[in-house]
């Protein structure tokens, strides 16, 4: 089985949930460094669809661009294109699989899809 990772190698909840995919024996990792390799808008929208979350679901609201940007009000169409045009904003770590999207927050949560 392949799992792709959208991962930002400084965030420490990214680092853990790689751990935990390469702890699985057989599994073979692509790692996306999403920051220097963002997802286009198509590719978010189609992850976030695929996990059953809502682009606001899955955005960095605590990041102190979303605040400037006032992301709280927007829709998620204008999530979407905020994310897309500032990786920053992407909650991480992402993984996907033949089986289905989730949100490493926590780790754990992307057992569901290996």
């Amino acid at each position: 089985m392949k799992a792709t990772i959208f991962h930002n190698p400084r965030c420490s909840t990214s680092r853990k949930t790689l751990a935990l995919l390469q702890e699985r024996p057989g599994l073979e990792i692509e790692v996306i460094d999403y920051l220097k390799t963002p997802p286009s808008r198509e590719k978010l929208k189609a992850l976030y669809a695929k996990a059953g979350i809502t682009p606001r679901q899955g955005l960095r609201a605590k990041e102190d661009l979303a605040k400037e940007m006032n992301l709280a009000s927007a829709s998620d169409d204008g999530i979407l294109d905020a994310m897309a045009a500032n990786p920053i904003l992407i909650e991480r770590p992402i993984v996907e699989t033949a089986k289905g999207v989730r949100l490493g927050r926590p780790p754990e949560n992307v057992l569901e899809v290996l």
